[in-house]
Parts: C-alpha cells; sequence; structure tokens
C-alpha cells in the first residue's frame, strides 16, 4: 500500500514539474513575461527556458543608450532564428537575426528605458523557441532621448558608411567586426521621427549567405555587429549590403 502511494506521488511529482517546463516559470522573475510570451511567440509555440541560450550583458549599464550585449546560441543544434527583446523598453523588440551559415551568435550595442530583462528566444529546427536572458540595470532613459548624432550635420555626409575589421578566433573560424554610421533614432523623442537600421546581409566572397540581420529602433547608434564565422565558411572576403528604413542603401566590401 506504502510502495503503491509512493509510486503515485512520485508520478504526480514527475507531471508537476513536466508541466511547470511546459508553461515555463521565468527563472528571471519578470511580472512582464506573461505579456512577452504572448507577445512574442504564437499560442501554439513550445517556449521553454534554456540555459545553453547565453545573453551576456552588464549588470549596471552607466549609459543607457549604448548598453554592450552579446548572445551566443551555439549549444543549441538546428538554430533557424534569434529574437532579442527586452520586457521592459517602451519599443520591445531589438534584434532578430538568422545565422545561415555563420555562427548563432551576435554582439551589438543597445538603447534601454529602465532596468529590465534582455532576452533572446532561439528557434530551432523543431520549432521549438529556447530562452535566454539576464537583468540589466540601469537608470534609464536611452529610448526617448534624440541621438547624438541627429544634431549634427556630419551623419548626412556619412550616413551607411562602414568600417570593419576580420581577425582569426583561438577556437577556430574569424570573427567580423563592423560598424555602420547611422543615428538612429527610435521616434520616441519629440519632433524626431523613427530612423533606424532595418535589413542588413552578410556574405561571403562568392555571394553565399552568412547571416540575415533584421533591426529596431532600440540597437545603439551608430550600430556595432560582431559576428563570428566558422571555419567552413571562412572567405577571403566579405560583403554587406542592407537598407534602413527611409530606404537608404548600405553596401561595402570587407576586406582582410
Amino acid at each position: 500500500m506504502i510502495k503503491t502511494a509512493l509510486v503515485a506521488l512520485l508520478l504526480a511529482c514527475t507531471t508537476i514539474v513536466g508541466q511547470a517546463a511546459e508553461r515555463g516559470t521565468d527563472p528571471l522573475d519578470s511580472p512582464r513575461w506573461s505579456d512577452m510570451r504572448k507577445e512574442m511567440f504564437p499560442a501554439s509555440a513550445k517556449v521553454v527556458f534554456d540555459e545553453r541560450v547565453k545573453v551576456t550583458a552588464p549588470l549596471t549599464a552607466e549609459n543607457a543608450m549604448n548598453v554592450p550585449v552579446s548572445v551566443d546560441a551555439s549549444a543549441l543544434p538546428g538554430v533557424r532564428e534569434v529574437l532579442v527583446f527586452a520586457d521592459f523598453n517602451p519599443i520591445v523588440r531589438i534584434v532578430r537575426f538568422e545565422p545561415t551559415g555563420a555562427q548563432p551568435s551576435l554582439g551589438f550595442r543597445i538603447k534601454l528605458q529602465q532596468s529590465t530583462p534582455v532576452r533572446a528566444a532561439v528557434r530551432t529546427s523543431d520549432g521549438s523557441w529556447h530562452v535566454g536572458g539576464t537583468w540589466v540595470n540601469t537608470a534609464g532613459g536611452g529610448c526617448t532621448l534624440p541621438s547624438t548624432g541627429s544634431a549634427s550635420p556630419e551623419w548626412q555626409k556619412r550616413l551607411g558608411e562602414v568600417s570593419s575589421r576580420v581577425w582569426a578566433r583561438k577556437e577556430g573560424g574569424e570573427r567580423i567586426r563592423l560598424r555602420i554610421i547611422h543615428p538612429i533614432d527610435t521616434g520616441l523623442a519629440a519632433g524626431i521621427p523613427a530612423f533606424f537600421l532595418q535589413d542588413l546581409d552578410l556574405t561571403d566572397d562568392k555571394g553565399k549567405a552568412l547571416m540575415h540581420i533584421e533591426g529596431f529602433e532600440p540597437i545603439a547608434e551608430n550600430p556595432v555587429f560582431t559576428v563570428d564565422i566558422p571555419v567552413a565558411r571562412a572567405s577571403a572576403g566579405y560583403r554587406v549590403s542592407g537598407r534602413d528604413n527611409n530606404g537608404n542603401a548600405i553596401s561595402a566590401v570587407i576586406d582582410k
């Protein structure tokens, strides 16, 4: 009788744990998570919190308009896309990328309006979403301040200008870092419309896709992106092309 009761109890506990994992109890304990779950994913989607999705950012950001963040989902197999968002930002979505040939990782800088969890949701080939994240504390205001570049006539002359660097990684393959001159305004500062990088494609020297990046308003001014290329996809050179939300073209050859 006791043995039967213990077995029943263990089965009940297993069921409860499984249901909790499926519901996805937020490890960051954000009151906004239930809203994020509804806004970011289809109701039928399988969404799980996964420690293999690494989001790295400063615990305290001194400059809310320029917060460095890196996302690494290379421990997950079959990564199709990655969506980065911040629970408490007035514009929640930050960047989405598809690592078609590059590593499923990306470094970038963002604007934050207040202290918030910054999360990365990774969709794998089976359709599941794997979520990781970290809290970032900041005094805030990064999304409602005008960019410094918008006050200078210089950015108009240099708009879309790309500078880059390529170097070998100790782990093998290459790392590409590129910087694009662009004021990036969120549209939340009085009298200044939204003006941001919308699409960016990185290809090898033969035109084969490595990564597609879709930007949103909270990307930091003069955006910097860091992309890792595996050994098998390393190239003699690279090319980046894209546009902003006003249709201004971005195009550059990345030489080693």
